[in-house]
C-alpha cells in the first residue's frame, strides 16, 4: 500500500512550553512534576494533534452527558411513578398495571386509603379532589434521605473506594431498584426499591460530580445538561410509555438506563493518569512511568496527555486534610450551598406537596394521576433546559433564583386552597418556570465552584456542596406531609 508522509513543522522550544502550560490553566488538567523535559516528540505531537484532541474532548463531553443522564433517571422515575406506586398499594389496580383510572370502593390490601373531597353537590370528575392518605412526599423523603447520608458522609471515607467500584455499585442498586418496585406487591418492597434508587443516585452524584475535577471545565456543563435532561427524559418517557404499558412493564423497560451508565464510563469517557488506578488519593508517580504513559503502557488520549511540567496544584490534595481542616473549607461554599437549598426546598415542597392538589375543578379529559404525571414533566423540561445552559447565559447572582422560587411556593399554596386559575395552562407555564429557577440555580453554582475554589479542593469542595440541594429536598418533603394533610383536610371542611 502506499505510506503517506507528513512533514513537522519546527517549533520553538520557548512558544511550544509556552502553549502547554496556557493549555494545562484552560482545561484545569493536573501538570506532572518536572522530569526530563526532552522525552521525544511523540508525546508532545500526540498532545498537539488537534484530531485527537476534538475526538477525545468529544469523547468527554458524550459521556459525561450520559453520565448526568443515566444517574438522575431513576430517581427522576420513582418520582414520576410516585403518584402510581400510592394507587398501587391502595389496591386501585391488579398486580399487573397498577395505576388504573378506577378506583375500588373496598379492598383487603388498602393500605392507603383516599378522601374524596366534593366541592359541591355535582359529582363529576371536574368538581372532585382526590386526596391520597399519604403525599407522595413519602416517596420524595425514600428517593432522597439515603441521598442524603451517602453526601454527608462519603467525602470523609469516599477515597478508600476504587472509582469502578462506586460505578459497579451505581449500576448495581440501579437495576435493583427497578426489579424491586415492578414486582412489589406490599409497601415495604415498594419503598425498598425506592430506596435503592436513591443510593444509586447520591453515590453517583458525589462520585461524578468529583470526577469532573480531573477534566476541562466544560465537563460541568456537560454533566449538569445530562442531569437536567434525566429529569426531561425520564418524565416524559414515563408519561408516554404508560399510555401504552403497564407500570411494571414500563419499569422494567427502564433497566436499559443503568446499563448505559456503566457502558459511558467504562467505554466511552477516557481516563486520566489520576484516576487510572483507583481515584484521585492514589500518587500518580506510581501510576505513570516517565514516557508519560500509564503504569500498564496504554498510551493517554491527547486531550488527556500529561504535560512535563511542575505540579502547582495537585488534585486530591484536600483528601490529605484531617477532620477539622476539611470542615474549613465549607465557609466559602455557603454562598453557593445557601441559595441551593433555598431553590431545592421550594421546588420540591411545589413538586411532592401541592402538585396532587392542583387538579381539580379541571374539566380535562386526564385523571389525577395523568396530571401529576404530566406536571412533573413540564418542571423537569424546564431543568434541562436551564441546566444546558450556563455556557450561553451564565448567572452570578444565583440567591435571586431562589428567592423566585419562593414566590413561586405562595402563588401556587394559594392556588391549591383556592383554584383561581381558569385554565391548567397556567398551572403549567408556572411549573415550567420552576424547574428552569431550580435548574439554573443548580448549573450556575456548580459552574462557578469549580472557577472559583482552589483546585486542590475543588473534588471535595463539589461532594461538600451537593449536599445542600438533598438537604433541601429531605427539608422539603417532610414539610410537604402535613402541608398536603392540612390543605386537604381544609378542602373536605369547605
Amino acid at each position: 500500500g502506499m505510506i503517506e508522509l507528513r512533514t513537522l513543522t519546527p517549533v520553538d522550544d520557548s512558544d511550544a512550553e509556552a502553549a502547554l502550560e496556557d493549555n494545562g490553566r484552560e482545561d484545569n488538567i493536573p501538570l506532572e512534576d518536572s522530569g526530563d523535559e526532552t522525552d521525544g516528540s511523540e508525546s508532545r505531537c500526540t498532545f498537539h494533534c488537534n484530531e485527537c484532541r476534538s475526538r477525545d474532548s468529544f469523547r468527554v463531553h458524550m459521556a459525561f452527558w450520559l453520565l448526568g443522564l443515566c444517574n438522575n433517571f431513576g430517581y427522576v422515575i420513582m418520582l414520576s411513578a410516585a403518584h402510581d406506586i400510592l394507587k398501587s398499594e391502595e389496591g386501585a389496580e391488579t398486580s399487573d398495571n397498577f395505576t388504573s383510572t378506577t378506583m375500588p370502593t373496598s379492598s383487603p390490601a388498602t393500605l392507603l386509603p383516599a378522601t374524596t373531597v366534593n366541592s359541591s353537590s355535582n359529582n363529576s370528575t371536574c368538581d372532585q379532589l382526590k386526596c391520597n392518605e399519604q403525599s407522595t412526599a413519602t416517596i420524595l423523603l425514600a428517593d432522597i434521605l439515603p441521598t442524603l447520608l451517602i453526601k454527608i458522609t462519603a467525602p470523609y471515607f469516599m477515597h478508600a473506594i476504587p472509582y469502578h467500584v462506586r460505578i459497579f455499585l451505581c449500576v448495581l442498586t440501579a437495576i435493583a431498584s427497578y426489579l424491586l418496585v415492578a414486582f412489589a406487591h406490599i409497601i415495604a418492597l415498594s419503598y425498598t426499591g425506592v430506596v435503592f434508587a436513591s443510593i444509586s443516585a447520591g453515590l453517583g452524584e458525589i462520585t461524578f460530580l468529583s470526577l469532573t475535577s480531573h477534566y476541562p471545565l466544560t465537563s460541568v456543563s456537560y454533566w449538569s445538561s445530562g442531569t437536567g435532561a434525566a429529569g426531561a427524559v425520564g418524565a416524559w418517557a414515563y408519561a408516554l410509555l404508560r399510555l401504552g404499558l403497564s407500570s411494571r412493564n414500563t419499569l422494567l423497560v427502564c433497566i436499559v438506563v443503568p446499563v448505559l451508565l456503566g457502558v459511558s464510563y467504562w467505554l466511552i469517557l477516557p481516563k486520566p493518569p489520576s484516576i487510572l488506578k483507583y481515584d484521585v488519593l492514589v500518587d500518580e508517580d506510581s501510576n505513570l512511568n516517565e514516557s508519560g504513559d500509564s503504569s500498564d503502557g496504554a498510551t493517554l488520549p491527547g486531550i488527556l496527555q500529561p504535560k512535563k511540567k511542575r505540579r502547582t496544584t495537585p488534585p486530591g490534595a484536600s483528601a490529605k486534610m484531617d477532620f477539622r481542616e476539611k470542615l474549613s473549607l465549607l465557609r466559602p461554599l455557603l454562598k453557593f450551598m445557601v441559595p441551593l437549598f433555598v431553590v431545592y426546598f421550594a421546588e420540591y415542597l411545589i413538586n411532592q406537596g401541592l402538585y396532587e392538589l392542583m387538579n381539580w375543578r379541571l374539566c380535562i379529559k386526564m385523571t389525577p394521576g395523568e396530571q401529576y404525571r404530566w406536571f412533573q414533566a413540564a418542571y423537569q423540561f424546564g431543568v434541562f433546559i436551564s441546566r444546558s445552559s450556563v455556557q450561553i447565559f451564565p448567572i452570578k447572582h444565583i440567591w435571586l433564583l431562589s428567592l423566585l422560587q419562593v414566590i413561586n411556593v405562595g402563588i401556587l399554596f394559594w392556588e391549591s386552597l383556592k383554584h383561581v386559575f381558569p385554565t391548567i395552562v397556567i398551572s403549567f407555564v408556572i411549573i415550567f418556570y420552576e424547574g428552569l429557577l431550580g435548574g439554573g440555580c443548580y448549573v450556575n453554582a456548580f459552574s462557578r465552584i469549580r472557577k472559583e475554589v482552589d483546585p486542590r479542593h475543588c473534588e471535595f469542595s463539589l461532594g461538600l456542596a451537593s449536599v445542600a440541594d438533598s438537604f433541601g429536598i429531605t427539608l422539603a418533603g417532610v414539610s410537604a406531609i402535613p402541608i398536603h394533610s392540612r390543605v386537604c383536610d381544609a378542602l373536605k371542611a369547605r
